[in-house]
């Protein structure tokens, strides 16, 4: 038997299963891009490792950016994008440093730098940046915009009801009553 609190909870939680796999949508992009660009500059130019990935990270960053406010989090508040856009490049940085920490900690600490290692490394920093980026952008950037409560029927004044979200109906209002003479 399904109580309404577990109805809540479960609906909670099919919410944020969904709003993983957008998020894991758009990321995985960004991990191609990251990995690519990273191996591009490694094997066309004399960069450092960690150089070549902290490009390769900030390109994945302009194209993550668009992909979470186009895709992801498209119904989420849009207004304050000058806000959005500092918050979305701070939190970006902090996921950078750690990203970029992990490979160099790597790279100098351990002397770890041959092609593979380093591709794995840089997938491992993406891997725990990530964790911090979930929720840093769901939490400061990308916030969900408070539920309205339904106006109870008696006290809405005539001809309104609750508005529609997007692509759904608006619900019909009920008939007035007919005026007892």
């Amino acid at each position: 038997m399904s109580t309404p609190g577990n109805a809540s909870v479960l609906e909670r939680v099919r919410g944020l299963a969904r709003e993983a796999a957008k998020f894991g949508a758009v990321g995985g992009l960004g991990v191609l891009v990251n990995l690519g660009v990273f191996n591009l500059i490694r094997h066309t130019t004399d960069l450092q490792v960690v150089r070549a990935s902290v490009i390769a990270t900030v390109v994945a960053i302009a194209t993550n950016y668009l992909g979470f406010r186009y895709f992801a989090y498209r119904d989420r508040a849009q207004s304050g994008r000058t806000r959005e856009l500092a918050l979305f490049a701070a939190f970006s940085a902090v996921g950078l440093v750690i990203e970029n920490g992990v490979l160099y900690t790597a790279t100098y600490g351990f002397g770890w730098d041959g092609p593979v290692a380093t591709n794995v490394f840089k997938f491992l920093g993406i891997g725990t940046a990530t964790v911090f980026r979930f929720w840093s952008y769901r939490t400061w950037v990308f916030r969900a915009l408070p539920a309205s409560a339904p106006v109870p029927a008696a006290d809405a004044p005539a001809g309104t009801g609750p508005r529609p979200g997007p692509g759904r109906r608006p619900e019909p209002l009920p008939e007035p009553a007919p005026a007892n003479n």
